[in-house]
């Protein structure tokens, strides 16, 4: 048991730099070190987060490919339509218009992708915040101050 305590303890050490435990009551060093890790493994549960076990980083965004894709077609069909009927050349008007349909593709793609990774960022952060606040709660519920 005393082993699982320690393991559990060397996980915590991020969050535990975090945070900082006094022993309120007099509690004596392993006693201390007994009641952190137990108050670890009651965070994770309460929590659903676990700092020693960090979700995954999200996948990149999923992005269509540029070569052939829909928004070529029809930034090319736009173009050709408008170079027509303004008697410009409608090849050049369709090349144009498929180049900055690309363009406004990967745009896309770019925010779709700075928008996931921060949604995930938040998402990490309240979970840190939420094991923290439930390891600090069953560690004063023990008699230690936590600040």
């Amino acid at each position: 048991m005393m082993r699982i305590a320690w393991a559990v303890l060397a996980l915590a050490l991020p969050v535990a730099a975090q945070q900082h435990v006094y022993p309120g009551t007099g509690q004596s060093p392993e006693q201390q070190k007994k009641d952190e890790g137990e108050c670890y493994g009651w965070a994770v549960k309460q929590s659903g987060y676990d700092p020693s076990k960090p979700p995954p980083a999200p996948a990149p965004a999923q992005s269509a490919p540029v070569t052939g894709s829909g928004a070529r077609a029809r930034g090319a069909a736009a173009g050709a339509i408008i170079g027509g009927a303004t008697g410009n050349d409608a090849g050049n008007a369709a090349v144009a218009g498929a180049v900055g349909a690309a363009a406004a593709q990967r745009g896309a793609n770019r925010r779709a992708a700075r928008d996931q990774q921060a949604a995930a960022s938040q998402q990490e952060q309240a979970g840190q915040a939420s094991f923290q606040k439930a390891r600090a709660a069953c560690l004063e519920g023990r008699g230690y101050t936590v600040k």
